[in-house]
């Protein structure tokens, strides 16, 4: 396979994984397994013919195309090493995009130049109901139908692996697990410094997560959550735990687009409580921005379904940032659930996070006005010198890097690989209990209404 200099629409995956199936037939099986709520079709790609089941999803997030990309590379290495496919005994099943839908809406950055501004004027992302892999009511009452697609594919298949294809816009490489697998945070190093990738040692929405490894967390079994926490931290019901009860161990690779070489600095910060209220105090400020831009806006957008498309991630992210800003303040946190013990490359991470929420948010609005074909509030401008700011923050702040897609394929590759290759192995025997021991590092909410 040529190298990638760029990420693959949602036309282009079903086209090339059609070319593949041509190519090599007797090895490889293309077929619809659901549609989206746009009505495109939901493609698994299959290679090989063992009796277990590996299943691979990409395109979970509609703002995380890299994924994709890796499925395609996937199919040509598991044709091209039979220790993947005949030694395993093993099927590889790909899911080529979860929200085909959302990636086209993202297709004003998709194809480059890549530069922050870029993408984030042309960011999309649903809001919190809308992303296909969380089950906030329940796998029974899944409502999307991409949602359910999933979960059809998950009882049927019935896999021993399987891994969620992620993309980090800012910062760097990490791995979420239900289970152990031993040996993958050196595997994970091995492949990041062989490829330039930076690996983030506090990812925010670990941050009380039990560490497995350097860039290596252990997802806590889902429990009940209010919207906002669920939003900020993803240990939900979600499709990543619905195969659990199979024997299921699934991996969330998470590959960056722009590298921040602070998030692996795991050096003991020089003055913890004022980088965070610094950061609280930003985050604060900056809503407080965009709730006013909001509230100018809004009165003017026309009444209809795609307003309230990106509508709903806008109020999303307004609802998470007064909870998010208390539970960083070390004045304002929860006495009896403080913030564990941080080093710099979780300070890092924070800073980033909470750029990440203003910034997508100054985005979306923008594409509100702009796409209702007037201003009368004077908020385009406004929202371009803020978009501007904070990507030239990011940039000469953060010291954000673009890595090219090619290498953000090859190492979202490797991680997989080599988390299969571990997952193939017998399993450790469960806790007494039936259920994984979680010790004392359980989920708690960032944010709690």
């Amino acid at each position: 396979m040529p190298p990638l200099l760029r990420y693959p629409t949602a036309d282009e995956l079903a086209a090339r994984a059609a070319a593949l199936v041509a190519r090599r037939p007797r090895d490889t099986r293309l077929r619809r397994v659901g549609v989206s709520r746009a009505g495109t079709p939901l493609w698994l790609l299959s290679v090989g013919h063992g009796t277990r089941q590996a299943l691979i999803v990409a395109g979970p997030h509609a703002n995380e195309p890299v994924g994709g990309a890796t499925v395609l590379r996937l199919a040509e290495r598991v044709l091209a090493d039979p220790r993947l496919t005949e030694d395993a005994d093993a099927t590889w099943n790909l899911l080529l995009c979860l929200d085909p839908d959302g990636l086209r809406r993202n297709e004003g950055w998709l194809s480059g130049p890549y530069t922050l501004g870029r993408y984030f004027r042309h960011f999309f992302r649903p809001g919190f109901l809308e992303q296909p892999e969380w089950l906030p009511d329940g796998a029974q009452a899944a409502a999307l139908p991409e949602t359910r697609a999933l979960l059809g594919l998950q009882d049927e298949l019935k896999p021993f692996f399987q891994c969620s294809l992620h993309g980090v816009d800012v910062g760097g490489g990490f791995v979420e697990l239900t289970r152990d697998l031993p040996g993958l945070p050196q595997r994970v190093a091995h492949a990041a410094a062989r490829l330039g990738i930076p690996r983030e040692l506090g990812p925010y929405d670990t941050l009380y997560w039990p560490g497995l490894g350097p860039a290596v967390y252990r997802i806590p079994p889902p429990r009940p959550r209010d919207l906002a926490a669920a939003i900020t931290e993803a240990a939900v019901e979600s499709t990543w735990y619905h195969p659990h009860r199979h024997g299921t161990v699934t991996a969330v690779v998470e590959a960056p687009m722009w590298g921040v070489a602070a998030v692996e600095d795991d050096s003991p910060p020089a003055d913890r409580d004022a980088v965070l209220r610094a950061v609280s105090r930003t985050l604060r400020h900056e809503t407080r921005l965009l709730e006013h831009v909001l509230a100018r806006v809004r009165p003017h957008l026309p009444a209809a379904p795609d307003t309230a498309r990106l509508l709903a991630p806008v109020h999303d992210y307004l609802l998470v940032c007064p909870g998010l800003a208390d539970a960083w303040d070390p004045g304002a946190g929860d006495p009896i659930r403080p913030l564990p013990p941080l080093n710099t490359a979780h300070l890092a991470a924070l800073r980033i996070a909470g750029r990440r929420i203003a910034v997508r948010t100054a985005g979306l609005l923008r594409q509100l006005v702009a796409g209702s074909g007037h201003d009368p509030a004077g908020a385009l401008p406004e929202l371009d010198a803020l978009i501007d700011g904070w990507c030239a923050d990011y940039h000469d702040g953060f010291g954000a890097r673009w890595i090219p897609v090619a290498r953000q394929v090859e190492y979202q590759t490797r991680v997989v690989l080599a988390a299969f290759e571990l997952a193939s192995r017998p399993a450790p025997a469960p806790a007494r209990s039936g259920e994984p021991d979680w010790g004392t590092g359980a989920a708690v909410p960032m944010h709690r209404e």
